[in-house]
C-alpha cells in the first residue's frame, strides 16, 4: 500500500468513526449503536497487509473509543485480534465473494463487542447489559455483515482511481 492508499485509508477510517457517532437514526428506531470499524476491519485483513490492518486497529479504536463509552483503549485489542485472525487465514477465505464478505463481516461485528466486554470485566468495570443487550449484538452483526461488502466496493473504487492499471500485452509481435 503506497501513502495514497494510507490517506485514503485515514481518511475512511475517521469518516467511519464519524458517521458511527453522528448517524443517529437505527440510534432513535432500534435502539442500536452501529459499529463499522470491524467491518473495516475485514476489508484490511484480507486485503492489506498488518500495518494497514494495526493503523485500523489502533486509530479507529482510539476514535471509537474517544466519542463512546468505553476506557480509551479498549477497542484497539478486539478490533487487532479479530483482523489478525482473519490476515493468518486470508489464502483460505474466499474474499471476492460478496456472501463470504457479508458472513465474516457479520461475525467480526458480532465478536467485536463480545471481546470488548470480556476485556470491560476483566478490569474490573460493571457495564449496562440486560436482555437488551441481545437485540443489539444481532443488529450490530447484521449491519456490520451488509456494511462490509460496501467496504470492498469503495477501496476497489479507490484503488482503480489513484493506482496504474496494467496494460494488457497484445497478443502478436510487432
Amino acid at each position: 500500500m503506497n501513502y495514497l492508499g494510507y490517506i485514503a485509508l485515514i481518511a475512511v477510517i475517521y469518516l467511519t468513526v464519524f458517521l458511527t457517532a453522528w448517524l443517529t437514526g437505527l440510534r432513535s428506531l432500534l435502539g442500536v449503536q452501529v459499529d463499522l470499524l470491524p467491518a473495516l476491519v475485514v476489508y484490511c485483513a484480507l486485503s492489506a497487509g498488518l500495518a494497514p490492518l494495526s493503523v485500523v486497529a489502533i486509530l479507529g479504536g482510539l476514535w471509537f473509543d474517544s466519542l463512546s463509552a468505553n476506557p480509551l483503549g479498549t477497542s484497539i485489542l478486539p478490533l487487532f485480534l479479530i483482523g489478525f485472525a482473519m490476515h493468518r487465514s486470508r489464502e483460505l477465505i474466499l474474499r471476492e465473494e460478496r456472501y463470504a464478505q457479508f458472513l465474516l463481516g457479520a461475525g467480526a461485528s458480532a465478536l467485536a463487542p463480545i471481546v470488548a466486554l470480556l476485556l470491560l470485566f476483566a478490569t474490573g468495570h460493571k457495564p449496562l447489559m440486560g436482555w437488551g443487550s441481545v437485540w443489539q449484538w444481532l443488529w450490530m452483526g447484521l449491519f456490520g455483515g451488509t456494511c462490509t461488502p460496501l467496504f470492498f466496493w469503495l477501496f476497489e473504487r479507490l484503488n482503480a482511481a489513484f493506482n496504474y492499471q496494467p496494460l494488457s500485452e497484445p497478443s502478436f509481435r510487432p
